[in-house]
This record gives structure tokens, C-alpha cells and sequence, in this order.
């Protein structure tokens, strides 16, 4: 227990001093009439294509890494899944996104798997012992379930499976399919917003946003997994 608790303190650490540097950054470089200026944002979106258009792969690269990084420490997805179509668009951003969050979680699986496994066990084994019976039989199908319909938070599902003996092949291969609806869906949102930038002259009200087919369209899909989550976890309970 001694163990986790210096786990639990250090990745309270390193989100604190992660998140002190982008607010040192953000407010650093920008002040609050800037960041509620219509027209800074744009110019700011604008500044984005170009350095997409000149340092496509660094930027990439760089999001894919901080995007594994943060999976490590056991950050929820919305917020990479949102900025990831906001910045890459749609289809990029969807296959991005999905590949830095799976090669994550199957790193964040390694690290528990050597480390965490005997906390884990004792406490989630009892209460998820019927999904053991579920894994024994169709692996990557659990996998996709767990991941598409989210039947557990996705830090929880990153590290459920080790109670289980679930193969790496499988684990990964199962994250990869199962998150791809999600974060389409969230994906498609960030790039809907982005899209939005262009279409107003300056701040939109909620129904004139939410009016465009970039943004609406998420939102029905999202509702849509929602539902399906809600019956998956009934039958899984």
C-alpha cells in the first residue's frame, strides 16, 4: 500500500506541475480581453493551419507523445479527443487520437501488470468477477464492449484487464477497435468547432452553434453511445 500511495503522489505531482506550466503559458502570452476576443481566436486558428502546413509531423508527434504521456497518468479522454479534431480535422485527428490512446493504455497495462497487479486484484477482482468468465471466452470482444459502450471509465478499463490475464495482442487490438466510435464522435465535435470559427464574425449564441451540422450531428452520435452504454451496463450488472 506504501507503494501506491508514492504512485498516487507523484502523478498528483506531475499533473500539478503539468498543469502550472500551461497556465504560465496561457496566461503568459495571452490576457483575459485577448482570449475573449472573436477576432484573436481566429487569428490564432489561422496561425495553427500554417504551422500545421509547415511542421505537419513534429506537430503530430508531439501530440502523440503528450497524448500517451497523459494516458499514463491517468487522464480522461474527452479533452484529447476534442482538441485532437479541433487541430487534425476529422479523419486525422480520429486515427491520431485513437492510436495514441491505445498505444497508452497498453503501456499504462505493462506498467500495472508488474506493479500494480496484487492492489488491483484485491480490490476489483470480487467486483468485476463475472467480466473473468466474459474475457475467458472472447477476449477482443469484451475489449471493444468495455471501450465502445463504457462500461467502466476508460483509466479503469485501462487497468482492469491485468486482473485478468489478458493477452497484449489482444488488449491492443481491442482498445484500437473499441475506441474508434467514441472518439470519432468526439473528434468530429472538436473539428465541428473549428469549422465554427470561420462561419461567425463573432461569438455565437448556443442556438446559432449548435444549428450547424458540424456540431449537432457529434452531439446526436454521442446521445447514441450513451444509450448503448446504459444498456451494455444493465446487462453486464
Amino acid at each position: 500500500m506504501d507503494k501506491i500511495k508514492k504512485i498516487k503522489i507523484i502523478i498528483g505531482l506531475i499533473y500539478l506541475v503539468i498543469l502550472s506550466i500551461f497556465l504560465y503559458f496561457l496566461f503568459h502570452n495571452f490576457n483575459l480581453e485577448d482570449i475573449s476576443s472573436f477576432k484573436v481566436i481566429q487569428s490564432n486558428q489561422d496561425q495553427l493551419n500554417i504551422l500545421k502546413e509547415n511542421n505537419l509531423i513534429l506537430l503530430i508527434s508531439i501530440f502523440f507523445l503528450l497524448t500517451v504521456l497523459w494516458v499514463m497518468l491517468l487522464g480522461f479522454v474527452s479533452p484529447l479527443a476534442l482538441v485532437g479534431g479541433f487541430i487534425f480535422g476529422k479523419w486525422i485527428g480520429t486515427l491520431l487520437v485513437t492510436t495514441a490512446l491505445s498505444i497508452g493504455a497498453l503501456c499504462l497495462y505493462i506498467f500495472a501488470e508488474y506493479f500494480l497487479y496484487n492492489f488491483l486484484k484485491e480490490n476489483f477482482f470480487l467486483k468485476f468477477k463475472k467480466l473473468n468468465l466474459m474475457f475467458q471466452k472472447k477476449q477482443i470482444l469484451v475489449m471493444i464492449l468495455l471501450r465502445c459502450a463504457g462500461v467502466v471509465p476508460f483509466s479503469l478499463a485501462n487497468l482492469l484487464p491485468v486482473i485478468f490475464s489478458i493477452s497484449k495482442k489482444n488488449y491492443l487490438i481491442g482498445t484500437f477497435i473499441g475506441l474508434i466510435p467514441p472518439i470519432f464522435i468526439l473528434v468530429s465535435l472538436g473539428s465541428g468547432f473549428n469549422d465554427a470559427i470561420y462561419s461567425f464574425d463573432k461569438f455565437p449564441s448556443f442556438l446559432s452553434l449548435i444549428a450547424l451540422p458540424e456540431i449537432y450531428l457529434p452531439i446526436i452520435g454521442f446521445f447514441f453511445i450513451l444509450v448503448l452504454s446504459i444498456i451494455v451496463k444493465s446487462k453486464f450488472k
